[in-house]
């Protein structure tokens, strides 16, 4: 059955198509037949009609995606769609930061909940920011602090020496910086993070097993369906391939498979299809990403996999069920 799927994502001009996750997708989509639209959240609208779902828009236009370099991609004319009456799919692919705009589109289109089917669900994606869902599997997790006072940072620091101090919110591995074991920098940090963000920060301690790697493990529907493990660059601590890292094929570890099990079943009742989870030196797990996980086209080149096929095997069963 072919599917009408809209994508809202950041401007395709702007991708880089070689390892860009929703593209890989949208390739996918066009190869199953379904009909591609793209829009920006930016033009997503709600207009009350006297029902509690109102009508909900977009700005959408056609779009027809190839892998060539510079010319990716054939866009018809933008016009204003009806989601819930013209689209069967809204592939929710915009990248983070996770804050107020995105949590207000997320529960804008809640609101097609039994009309169109949202991939990841906006309403457990608001429940589930990367950072503080984790917490809910904090016996896999290292140490760690969720605060702003800076004595608390001071208190954790010294417990336990060389920490990653993280904004809670970002994403890519952006703004994470190592602070040494005799906590130079934590006070002028702290100030930087308390005027650049208004919620808490996130304090871990430095886990040198990064150097064995951070895995990216890719779960659909609470199934395992394929991981890499990804490496510091050259003078990084950061493994984020977004930040230089390089990666290379690899199994999961007996702990990872636990962790994976662990949380399987409940990422599937969420409605949280695509989902992908990091994990340090093999039994460290760090975040779960719902907002807009990537590593599927890495994933596939290093292991000959079908990673957006599995995801679009998913997506039509829950359509079907709708």
């Amino acid at each position: 059955m072919s599917l009408r799927v809209a994508v809202q994502m950041d401007p395709l001009e702007s991708i880089n198509i070689a390892g860009d996750s929703s593209f890989a997708l949208m390739l996918a989509a066009q190869a199953r037949g379904h009909e591609v639209w793209h829009y920006d959240v930016t033009t997503l609208a709600y207009e009350s009609d006297g029902t509690p779902q109102g009508r909900i828009t977009a700005h959408a236009a056609p779009v027809t995606v190839q892998r060539v370099a510079g010319d990716h991609f054939t866009m018809g004319d933008r016009r204003r769609v009806d989601l819930a009456r013209e689209i069967d799919v809204v592939l929710m692919r915009q990248d983070p930061p996770f804050h107020l705009g995105y949590i207000s589109s997320a529960l804008l289109l809640d609101r097609l909940k039994g009309t169109t089917l949202v991939v990841n669900d906006p309403r457990e994606v608001v429940n589930a920011p990367e950072k503080m869902f984790v917490l809910d599997y904090a016996q896999y997790m290292p140490p760690t602090l969720v605060a702003r006072k800076l004595d608390d940072l001071r208190d954790f620091q010294k417990k336990h020496g060389s920490v990653v101090v993280k904004p809670l919110h970002g994403n890519g591995g952006k703004a994470i910086f190592r602070i040494d074991a005799e906590g130079t920098n934590l006070s002028a940090l702290s100030e930087v993070f308390d005027q650049t963000w208004p919620e808490p920060h996130m304090v871990q301690p430095f886990l040198p097993e990064v150097s064995e790697g951070d895995k990216r493990i890719v779960l659909i529907d609470g199934e395992f369906a394929g991981a890499i493990n990804r490496f510091p660059g050259e003078g990084e601590f950061r493994s984020n391939l977004a930040q230089g890292g390089s990666a290379e094929a690899t199994t999961l570890t007996e702990r990872e498979e636990e962790i994976c099990a662990a949380m399987g079943p409940e990422l599937k009742r969420r409605g949280l299809v695509f989902v992908g989870i990091d994990v340090i030196g093999g039994k460290y797990l760090t975040e779960i990403n719902v907002t807009s996980p990537t590593g599927i086209v890495a994933i596939d080149r290093f292991n000959g996999t079908d990673t957006p096929g599995l995801i679009w095997d998913a997506i039509e069963r829950r359509h079907a069920n709708l």
